[in-house]
């Protein structure tokens, strides 16, 4: 059994809220508040990217792992805003870290949920002994249509799980499942700057189907029970998604809560869930258990059952909490916010 020796996250430190952006074009923020339930969200600064995010991130992790950087044999980065459309950001990444040649790399994409496709990879690797280590990262400087419904929740950050032995484990991963289908729910074509989207179509045939798909084949899988879990995290493109998918499901609602970032950081994609498991691996304790659900657009669900060891604890204190970079915010105007996002063509 594989497990996440080492976790780190990173979110940049400028936030726009979203009632700065309805009163650019003109709309009620109360209304969007609460339709979405998006108070405000992350934005990377002018020097930031999903490769800079995902190093930031990656540090963390390996301080908290304590392992060598040349035992790291693997390096998966998932994102839909990768910095090149040809040049892998994976190897970037590995040659910050320091990481030896001897290592296989590759950039991912699916959506929001490349991320956990990284990990599930690197689980099998590590759990083959194909390598030792794997470092598996989600990481997105997300883009939204000036006045679409996404830039309210298009936000920014980065997770890297380092992925490797069950006795050096934090919190070992007990199994995955996940549920695919060719749903076009959200796109971008090449050498288009925004992403377009099925509006009401995302929910009912792509996000819902897909996320109690994967949740519901997991628990099938190991005879498990939602009782036999302390908390639940499920992808949050807005904040009202996740609380009605767990409804559905009979999850309390109380079991959401350590993992609900979204409302005041945004949709981060790539970095959706593995953030929110981040933020629960920063509160959980030795015997506690986490479930996740990722969702991807095109549309994918990756579940996985975790269970909290007894080496938390140490391994947390070595890196800074997701909270450091909660707390740590500046706002910005929508001037600002459009220039640091390129909204201003001819720049």
């Amino acid at each position: 059994m594989a497990g996440i020796v080492g976790y780190g996250a990173y979110i940049p430190k400028y936030r726009i809220k979203s009632e700065t952006i309805a009163e650019v074009w003109g709309e009620d923020p109360d209304r969007i508040q609460k339709g979405l339930g998006i108070l405000e969200k992350s934005v990377p600064a002018s020097d930031e990217d999903s490769a800079t995010m995902s190093v930031e991130a990656a540090r963390i992790a390996m301080k908290r792992a304590g392992i060598p950087r040349e035992s790291i044999g693997a390096v998966y980065v998932g994102s839909e805003s990768h910095p090149y459309a040809v040049k892998p950001t994976a190897t970037m990444v590995a040659q910050a870290l320091g990481t030896i040649p001897n290592l296989t790399a590759a950039d991912l994409e699916f959506a929001c949920k490349a991320g956990t496709a990284g990990i599930q990879i690197c689980m099998g690797l590590a759990g083959s002994n194909m390598v030792r280590y794997g470092l598996a990262i989600g990481a997105d400087t997300a883009q939204g249509r000036p006045g679409d419904a996404l830039e309210y929740s298009a936000a920014a950050a980065a997770a890297a799980y380092i992925i490797g032995p069950e006795e050096e484990s934090l919190a070992l991963i007990e199994d995955t499942f996940s549920y695919t289908t060719d749903t076009p729910d959200f796109w971008r074509r090449p050498k288009a700057d925004f992403p377009s989207h099925g509006g009401r179509f995302t929910g009912e045939p792509a996000y819902f189907k897909h996320v109690q798909g994967a949740f519901n084949g997991l628990m099938e899988k190991m005879d498990e029970k939602i009782d036999n879990y302390d908390y639940f995290i499920f992808h949050q493109p807005n904040a009202k998604f996740p609380r009605a998918v767990a409804k559905k499901l009979g999850v309390p609602k109380e079991k959401l809560a350590e993992g609900m970032l979204c409302p005041i950081i945004g949709n981060t994609y790539s970095a959706n869930a593995p953030l929110a498991l981040a933020n629960v691996l920063d509160h959980a304790k030795a015997g506690e258990r986490i479930f996740v659900t990722s969702f991807g657009s095109g549309a994918g669900s990756d579940a996985f059952s975790i269970k909290v060891t007894d080496k938390i604890e140490e391994k947390r204190r070595n890196g800074y909490p997701l909270s450091h970079f909660i707390e740590n915010k500046e706002y910005i105007t929508y001037a600002i916010y459009a220039k640091l996002r390129k909204k201003y063509k001819g720049m």
